[in-house]
């Protein structure tokens, strides 16, 4: 696959100067219908991508509210078959990334699985425990098909190590924020310009910035110094407690607030 040819790039391409707003949502959560609407509405509220996480048992990377989200989806009868008829089914106007941890994609049939979420309309895929070079049967048959590799980068990652580990990465670079699990924070680390500038220097892929960033305020401070922006855990909460109406309203706040 060629990066003119990705729909991710296209995308980029289109939002110019702009920073991109990255939504992430627990497949299944809470119930099919409702994660349907779900995606649907922070599509419409601004999002740029949005990331389809595939609910896993042991979701050793993800703090207590996508652990609670993904519990919540698995009992509901969530699969990776219908993660991908999820996909599917919101046939959304933006690109999707699915976002899973390895396990997954192995039990389903790693060709079988990148087969069938391009078939989807999945246009990337995040595996998150999968570091580069781990296993280059896994990565040749994403890096083969119609999906991109989006890898991710933690702020550990030292110089020399760098490179070798954005090799293959098409689409974006999801650079982790800061250490730990996945959930909101307080504050966007101070450190967050200097490592941007640090992945900007090996690659000219754009960088998106996760973890922990879970109000409008910081999505725009990390929207000053990365291209994209990913929240998660503040949406599945506000999705949670307060419904789908209210959850729509903070997607809408921080799309102006990354836009802006």
């Amino acid at each position: 696959m060629s990066e003119r040819s990705s729909a991710i790039a296209q995308r980029w391409r289109a939002l110019g100067t702009t920073r991109a707003l990255i939504p992430y949502l627990t497949a299944g959560f809470p119930t099919y219908a409702s994660s349907l609407d779900a995606l649907l509405r922070v599509a419409l509220a601004g999002a740029d991508f949005v990331e389809v996480g595939v609910p896993f048992s042991d979701p050793l990377a993800d703090g207590p509210t996508i652990q609670r989200t993904t519990q919540a989806a698995l009992e509901q009868g969530m699969t990776v078959a219908r993660v991908l008829a999820l996909v599917r089914d919101a046939a959304l106007a933006v690109p999707v990334i699915i976002m899973t941890y390895l396990n997954p994609v192995l039990s389903y049939g790693v060709d079988r699985f990148v087969k069938e979420a391009s078939a989807a309309g999945a246009a990337g895929l995040l595996l998150t425990d999968l570091p580069a070079g781990a296993d280059p049967a896994v990565e040749q048959a994403v890096t083969s098909s119609e999906l991109d590799l989006i890898r991710l980068i933690a702020p550990t990652t030292d110089d020399r190590r760098l490179t070798a580990a954005l090799s293959g990465t098409t689409g974006f670079v999801y650079l982790i924020s800061r250490l730990g699990v996945t959930g909101a924070r307080d504050s966007v680390p101070a450190d967050l310009e200097t490592q941007v500038r640090r992945v900007r220097a090996v690659s000219r892929l754009p960088v998106a910035v996760g973890f922990g960033i879970g109000t409008p305020a910081q999505a725009a401070a990390a929207a000053r110094h990365a291209d994209g922006v990913v929240v998660g855990s503040a949406l599945l909460d506000v999705l949670a407690k307060d419904g789908a109406a209210a959850m729509e309203r903070l997607a809408r706040d921080l799309a102006a607030a990354v836009h802006g």
